[in-house]
Order: C-alpha cells, then structure tokens, then sequence
C-alpha cells in the first residue's frame, strides 16, 4: 500500500518542507508516502470561487493516481482520534488499496470533489493554514506507521 498526499499549493516555506520532509522519511517501507503537488489556480482574474474551485479540482484529477481510496481533508469532516486513525489506516492496510489524502488550496476543495471522496477528515474544527496541513498529516501519519509497528514514538 501507498500513501499519497495531493496538495494545491505554491512553493511551501523551508519549515514546511523541512518537517513535511523530516517526517516522510521516517516512514516504514510498509507505508510509503509521496506528495504531489498541484498548481494553484490564480486569484484576481475575474474567475469567481466556484470556477476556481472547479479549475483546481480539475487539476487534481488529472494528477490522481488510479485506483486510490479518496480522503479529502475538510474541517467540516470526521474527526479521529489517533488511535481512531491508526485502526482505520490498519484496515485500509488490510484491503492494500493505495489512499490518497488530497488538502485543498486557499477555498478548500469543490463541493463535488468532497461528495465523491471516500472520506472527509479533519485534522481540526479549525481553519489551518495549508502549510500547516501537510506538516501535521505527515507528523500524524508517522504516529500512526509508529502504532501499528508498535515503535515508542506513541505513548499511550
């Protein structure tokens, strides 16, 4: 299984890539993890949300890999705990279908982008900056490699 995480966005800061990178590279073999970035669309050329919105979901369906379970990460979605998340990522482990979690850009993600993933999650009930996105599913997704493998990082 594979973990892939699509992510509209520019360039990200040194921090960003820093503990995004810092984390993936503690992953195990079992659960690899790439990023794909999608490009953006431009703000301020006359283009409303909804078109915005459509253009980016465009995007990353042409970048989505085939055959992925479809996590859209919303604050409006489920909200696990860990360990929550640990079973669950166990259980998709079980099934060997890659997942793909997919943040948004600056207005989130299309209404029909949402309704045809297989999961809306939500790190938090908060609005996060999407820097801070990919820095904490990547920290959480370690958390969760480090539960199933039973490795220390953890504490119950």
């Amino acid at each position: 299984m594979k973990i892939f995480i699509l992510a509209v966005g520019n360039r990200m800061p040194d921090w960003v890539e820093a503990g995004f990178t810092e984390y993936i590279k503690r992953m195990p073999y079992e659960l690899p993890v790439e990023l794909i970035d999608i490009k953006p669309e431009k703000r301020g050329t006359g283009k409303n949300t909804e078109q915005i919105l459509s253009l980016e979901s465009a995007r990353i369906s042409a970048a989505f890999p085939p055959g992925c379970r479809t996590i859209a990460l919303d604050e409006h979605g489920k909200q696990w705990s860990t360990i929550k998340f640990a079973n669950v990522v166990t259980e998709w482990m079980r099934e060997g279908r890659d997942i793909a979690f997919v943040i948004g850009g600056a207005d989130g993600l299309h209404q029909d982008f949402k309704k045809n993933a297989n999961g809306i999650l939500a790190l938090s009930t908060m609005t996060l900056p999407h820097a801070m996105v990919r820095v904490l599913l990547a920290e959480q997704l370690y958390r969760v490699a480090s539960i199933i493998k039973r490795h220390p990082y953890h504490r119950i």
